[in-house]
């Protein structure tokens, strides 16, 4: 499915933005007020949060980083999936996933994040 909630470029917009003082305004348009994200490295809650947590990477982790949604979005009953990369340098850094459920309104209220692809299936 190609259709999916404007949320999720302003999510993506707040993980690229290099001015801090504009990462609160597209994390306000994308993610709903209790927003949970939760991958290998974090499990947080709330907007306040969220954006301690791209400050974090922008600041910290990967200054330079070039985040890029890297497939199609599928999805039914207001969740959806997709592939993302982050390069830096214009190299890859880190492939992974996303599950993504949404409120009534399109805005993020779930973000399930998995790192590199998925392990080979055991023979």
């Amino acid at each position: 499915m190609s259709n999916y909630p404007k949320s999720f470029d302003h999510m993506l917009a707040a993980w690229n933005e290099h001015d801090p003082a504009k990462v609160r305004g597209h994390l306000e348009k994308a993610l709903a007020p209790n927003v949970r994200f939760i991958d290998p490295t974090k499990d947080i809650t709330g907007i306040d949060a969220f954006e301690e947590m791209v400050h974090e990477f922008r600041k910290d982790l990967i200054p330079d980083a070039v985040c890029t949604r890297a497939s199609g979005v599928d999805s039914h009953h207001q969740v959806y999936r997709y592939d993302w990369e982050i390069h830096s340098g214009g190299e890859l850094v880190v492939p992974g996933f996303d599950v993504v459920e949404t409120d009534g309104d399109g805005r993020v209220e779930r973000v399930l994040g998995f790192f590199g692809p998925l392990p080979a299936k055991d023979a």
